[in-house]
């Protein structure tokens, strides 16, 4: 699978932007635990899923295979907490929320996992491309964020688009949803396409109905959408969907963040703009 990840030269072009993820960590650290949609603009976001060794391959594997739910941008060997896109990080700390999952099901919901990763300390860590950061190319370009507006944290739904399998792994995908003016969506599609390593473009423009959503108003994940008269939902593919696969596949453990609570690092997201 090709990396996503910076070139050496891409990395040092960061150095403008490396105080302004240090100080967005530092405030995750000091136990801000505020959605991360916003925060620290220009830089890119990431999502988590941490899984014990033995289920690292069938993971990758259904990242590689489902690439615009799950865009990997960093992989971190057994044990490892700190991120080549964040100099100085610690994933057990710097991520306002963690859910800990056994066997599937969703036992925990903390601040700080440094507990639960000592317990499981051959834990392989995944961070997947968060949408979040494309929001800043879109607020550029006049397209409002009505998430951002209304201080609430992006609506994300379980889909009826089933993922292909990998291994032990399996799920449907999940989906954030923007509201969207009418006459912008065009141009959201265009700029959102150029970012294919934090999902790219929509995966499905109205009609939530057609992708299994019943009730629009009414979440899996987040807050209730806030929609302006003349808006159309616009979804886009979500880095969630691994919770999914794991409630389905029911590895014995695992860590992920807490939906629209993401890992900021110090990448530039100019980098990852094609």
């Amino acid at each position: 699978m090709s990396s996503a990840r910076p070139s050496t030269g891409a990395q040092k072009s960061a150095g403008a932007k490396t105080s302004a993820g240090t100080q967005a960590r530092e405030r995750i650290r000091a136990g801000s635990t505020e959605p991360t949609s916003g925060l620290a603009p220009g830089l890119v976001q990431a999502n988590l899923i941490a899984v014990p060794a033995d289920w690292a391959f069938d993971m990758l594997l259904f990242a590689q295979r489902n690439p615009k739910p799950c865009p990997v941008i960093d992989v971190l060997e057994p044990g490892q907490v700190e991120s080549a896109l964040a100099p100085g990080s610690d994933l057990r700390t710097d991520i306002p929320g963690y859910r800990l999952w056994e066997n599937g099901s969703l036992v925990d919901e903390v601040d700080d996992a440094s507990a639960a990763w000592s317990q499981h300390p051959d834990l392989v860590s995944f961070l997947i491309g968060c949408s979040f950061t494309f929001e800043t190319g879109l607020l550029d370009a006049g397209i409002p964020i009505r998430h951002q507006d209304a201080g609430r944290n992006v609506p994300m739904y379980s889909t009826s688009i089933a993922c292909q399998p990998a291994g032990r792994v399996h799920g449907n995908m999940v989906v954030s949803m923007r509201p969207i003016p009418a006459r912008q969506v065009a141009e959201a599609v265009r700029i959102t396409d150029r970012f294919p390593a934090v999902h790219g473009g929509p995966v499905h423009i109205g009609e939530p109905e057609q992708i299994g959503i019943t009730d629009l108003h009414s979440p899996d994940f987040g807050d209730a959408p806030a929609i302006e008269d003349g808006d159309i939902p616009v979804f886009w593919a979500c880095g969630v969907t691994p919770q999914l696969a794991i409630q389905a596949s029911a590895p014995p453990f695992a860590i992920t963040h807490s939906p629209g609570r993401m890992f900021i690092t110090d990448a530039p997201e100019g980098n990852y703009r094609q």
